[in-house]
């Protein structure tokens, strides 16, 4: 009698590599229960003074639940995660994910909130916010690290002035950390 399930038997009998250490934002879900409920108390306030005045209708009430919808969806941080070679965002109805060991160039967009983009030699690009870097010492530690290499092999030609920048901010925001936590601000 043959057996049937050769290759998952090998599979199953196989050692497995090692899984690649992969480093998420920690302050992701706290972000995104800010977000939800930033969105439900201007549904309440909204329903609750329609209710009020006597004019809250079904239609009026949907409307208001559009407009909370609406809110959270603009509210909805990106998730940020990274692992040896990639940075990768996840929104609601996509991912990007850069290869930072491949990266072409780096800038700090400025406007209403700072972004900083990300371009890999595929073309592929990714905007996050550096505050998230700026949280998150192991998403900084592997985009840095990788972003050397990317230097180092001659691809990464333009971004040595954003990522010093990024850099000297996590600096700042390390050394008051610690002052705070010692006493010393």
């Amino acid at each position: 009698m043959g057996r049937r399930n050769d290759a998952r038997d090998d599979a199953v009998h196989t050692p497995a590599e090692p899984p690649a250490e992969v480093t998420h934002d920690r302050r992701w879900a706290g972000d995104l229960r800010s977000s939800i409920r930033c969105a439900a108390v201007l549904l309440a306030l909204l329903l609750l003074i329609d209710w009020g005045e006597g004019t809250l209708t079904a239609l009026r009430g949907a409307l208001w639940a559009g407009l909370g919808v609406l809110l959270f969806l603009v509210l909805y941080p990106p998730r940020v995660s990274a692992g040896e070679g990639w940075l990768a965002s996840r929104g609601l109805l996509r991912k990007r994910r850069v290869r930072t060991d491949l990266l072409v160039s780096v800038r700090c967009l400025d406007g209403v909130s700072q972004r900083l983009l990300l371009r890999d030699m595929f073309g592929v690009r990714v905007e996050i916010n550096p505050q998230v870097l700026v949280n998150n010492p192991e998403l900084w530690r592997r985009l840095d690290e990788d972003a050397q290499r990317s230097a180092a092999s001659g691809s990464l030609t333009c971004g040595a002035t954003a990522l010093r920048k990024v850099s000297e901010r996590i600096d700042r925001e390390t050394a008051l950390t610690v002052f705070k936590v010692s006493g010393l601000d």
